[in-house]
């Protein structure tokens, strides 16, 4: 019961912030398209909530990663407020808000990608299993990089704030190395947290 509750109060939070970053957006096609894969993942989730219930870390990594999304969608990644004064106080050449969500575009899939082998599938704990998180976390990013380029080409300029390179010639390689690196960094970090959670699930690991 506590932990519907918990889970019905992520479910509030993350929609309060949908509905905020809906209120004049910087850009209202570019707060669509930053939008649409939080609003699609949570369909998925409140629809498939009984048959698989995820741990209540993955809910959590999860809300934060829409958030990410909506906070993104709303500014556009490269005006977020934020970063824009850390950028002046460090007297930085870019907004690096967008480097921020896509590390979490590696290190929050990892532990659900995770969950979901390890629940579903005959994969156990060890090597392997890392490795097909990491590279299941960079197919990720690399199709998102994949859709961007589309849009792009099918929008031309209407699609730049979507796209965010801010003149960075290198920013599609930065955006995989991020997730390269936040994958890692989440299995690393959040592995033995995330195994304490499936055990209460009573989930074979």
């Amino acid at each position: 019961m506590r932990e519907r509750t918990t889970h019905t109060g992520m479910l509030f939070l993350v929609l309060s912030v949908l509905l905020w970053s809906g209120i004049n957006p910087h850009d209202r096609f570019t707060w669509i398209l930053e939008v649409l894969p939080a609003l699609l993942g949570i369909l998925i989730l409140v629809f498939t909530y009984r048959r698989f219930k995820f741990t209540t870390l993955c809910y959590a990594l999860m809300a934060t990663h829409m958030i990410i999304l909506m906070v993104g969608g709303h500014y556009t990644y490269a005006q977020v407020p934020l970063f824009n004064w850390i950028k002046e106080i460090l007297d930085l050449s870019r907004n690096h808000y967008d480097r921020v969500g896509h590390f979490a575009q590696g290190f929050i899939p990892a532990i659900v990608a995770r969950e979901i082998l390890l629940r579903t599938s005959p994969l156990k704990r060890g090597k392997l299993l890392s490795v097909i998180i990491i590279s299941i976390c960079l197919a990720i990013s690399a199709f998102y990089e994949l859709i961007e380029w589309w849009v792009a080409m099918a929008t031309g300029t209407a699609a730049e704030a979507f796209l965010g390179t801010q003149g960075d010639i290198w920013d599609t390689q930065w955006d995989m190395f991020l997730a390269l690196c936040g994958a890692v960094t989440s299995l690393l970090l959040l592995s033995w947290l995330h195994n304490r959670s499936l055990k209460k699930l009573n989930c074979p690991q």
